[in-house]
């Protein structure tokens, strides 16, 4: 338990992207509970079955054995957190309430893995929460947040009653959070983090890794971050022009050759940003796609 009204079940599926698992966080003392993320899913309940999670949804179930299942509630569709959302329903024909449904169709040719295969193409929400709808139990309220930038559909949810958010993959402190164009946007995820920067949260619980105590501190730290990135691009593109691929040998040295295409995501979102701002240009994409500094 992490603080009277929040528990936690970690699914089995850690990785690189994932840290340890995706946490579902379960919100509620009393009769009423929300699950938050309820993750992917594997070989459990009534036959449903997927590729990841196994034993998932049977662990979300025993921890919430004797409270009435109020709202299955997705961050976003990412399909490291919103598949279990549709066995959960079967199960208990609780609603799936929170974020948009989103699966972009998106080669990624060029720029490493296809961004649709990692969403979840069969999410259905029965609600979907604006930014500062709420819903409530018995001894609990969840306001949406809207935080569009790794994905457009992306929420937290703040835990009225003690300050916590929820922030998803949005904001976590073991990673940085990967912007993945089409979809990912970095301007829009830089003004979702400046979002937060003005809230009075306390602590902060992502889908992965451990909490955050400060938070105000962790988001400027992004930001900052972030504005670094972008003066590292700048500055190689001073130098002379560069494909993705060749700034991300620059930019992320030591890094896990298993995150680079994700790497080259987040530095194709600044890319788009500055070329929007009217700082840099794309050239020919014969034989690679290269970026120019405007003089």
């Amino acid at each position: 338990m992490l603080q009277p009204q929040v528990r936690r079940v970690l699914a089995p599926n850690p990785s690189p992207f994932t840290f340890n698992g995706t946490q579902t966080y379960l919100v509620g003392n009393g009769q009423d509970v929300a699950v938050i993320d309820p993750g992917p899913t594997g070989t459990g309940v009534a036959g449903h079955a997927d590729t990841n999670g196994d034993g998932h949804v049977d662990a979300i179930l025993k921890a919430i054995k004797g409270q009435r299942l109020v709202a299955i509630m997705c961050t976003h569709t990412h399909r490291d957190h919103s598949p279990a959302a549709s066995p959960l329903q079967a199960a208990t024909g609780a609603p799936i309430i929170g974020c948009a449904a989103l699966a972009i169709d998106d080669s990624g040719a060029g720029f490493g893995v296809r961004a649709d295969a990692e969403f979840d193409p069969l999410y259905k929400p029965d609600q979907v929460l604006a930014d500062g709808e709420q819903i409530s139990g018995d001894d609990w309220t969840l306001e949406a947040v809207s935080t569009p930038g790794h994905t457009s559909n992306h929420l937290c949810f703040a835990l009225v009653e003690t300050g916590a958010l929820f922030t998803g993959d949005h904001v976590m402190g073991w990673s940085t959070t990967v912007v993945s164009p089409p979809d990912g946007d970095m301007n829009a995820y830089m003004l979702s983090l400046q979002k937060l920067q003005t809230r009075e949260d306390q602590v902060y619980y992502p889908a992965h890794g451990p909490a955050v105590t400060k938070p105000q501190q962790l988001v400027r730290g992004m930001i900052g971050h972030r504005r670094q990135r972008e003066a590292q691009i700048l500055r190689l593109l001073g130098e002379a022009s560069f494909t993705i691929q060749e700034m991300v040998a620059q930019m992320y040295k030591g890094l896990d050759p298993r995150l680079n295409g994700a790497a080259g995501r987040s530095v194709l979102a600044h890319l788009i940003d500055l070329e929007t701002q009217g700082r840099i240009v794309r050239g020919s994409e014969l034989p690679e796609l290269q970026w120019t500094l405007i003089a």
